[in-house]
């Protein structure tokens, strides 16, 4: 065979290995882009609900590094917020964001039959707060609306201001609660929360680094998405397991008979 056969053979493999490695990177690309479309499908079909993300922004507050829970937080690591009677015979979890379209669905439409199992003393809940759409989206509204939610609940006034950052949620791409002074404002729908130590509490992010503690350690317990529900531990909300108000008061009545 003639050196210039031989070199034109070689450069047709040349040309077929450049060939097949662009087709792979094409195809990998192709992969990367496909994942990132379902993830977007998912948030839009979901209503809202938030999808696992890994990162949280962390330009938050002012002091927000050191990890201080609000006053009142228990279970490991002091990491959730307790609402309801200790001796309660059923305990409501609950992983929510307050940016997340989903978890406002949930409280519209149980927030009231929630509130009056936990002052009758049948359920006690335990709030996790976690910043799933910051890590979606961009933003720091889920930390900071979270931050306030805290600082609510230093004052003793949690599941009041809990329930208006709710009922006032911003549309999920409007990064709104990223801003210190409409948080502070909604303060003045809780009689007696808006006062200078809120304020102060909120400007300060003190409870920020708390928050993102809350966001990886909901990450590490491996749930998907917000909110998850459990009653005693098991799931109780999702697309494959419907769930309504009177159906939660039956599930906490079986659960106090034993």
């Amino acid at each position: 065979m003639s050196q210039k056969n031989r070199e034109g053979k070689r450069s047709a493999r040349e040309r077929l290995r450049e060939q097949r490695e662009k087709d792979r990177a094409r195809g990998k690309r192709k992969r990367t882009l496909g994942v990132a479309g379902a993830v977007v499908a998912v948030l839009a079909v979901a209503g809202g609900v938030g999808v696992f993300a890994t990162k949280v922004n962390q330009d938050s507050g002012k002091s927000g590094s050191s990890a201080e829970p609000p006053r009142g937080a228990t279970g490991k690591g002091d990491l959730v917020i307790p609402a309801g009677k200790r001796a309660a015979p059923a305990t409501l979890t609950v992983y929510e964001d307050f940016r997340c379209p989903g978890c406002k669905q949930f409280e519209d439409v149980f927030h009231r039959t929630v509130n009056q199992l936990e002052d009758r003393g049948r359920m006690r809940v335990r709030y996790h707060l976690v910043a799933i759409i910051d890590g979606n989206l961009g933003g720091t509204g889920s930390v900071r609306a979270a931050n306030a939610a805290a600082c609510a609940q230093d004052a003793g006034k949690f599941r009041a201001y809990h329930d208006v950052l709710f009922r006032n949620q911003p549309e999920e791409t409007r990064d709104a609660y990223a801003k210190n002074a409409r948080l502070i404002r909604l303060a003045d729908k809780v009689p007696g929360l808006n006062t200078a130590a809120f304020k102060k509490c909120v400007e300060d992010g003190r409870h920020d680094g708390w928050v993102r503690k809350s966001h990886a350690d909901f990450n590490r317990a491996g749930f998907a998405s917000t909110p998850t529900v459990l009653l005693d531990g098991k799931s109780i909300y999702g697309p494959k397991t419907p769930l309504s108000p009177n159906k939660l008061k039956r599930m906490v009545a079986a659960a106090a008979k034993g």
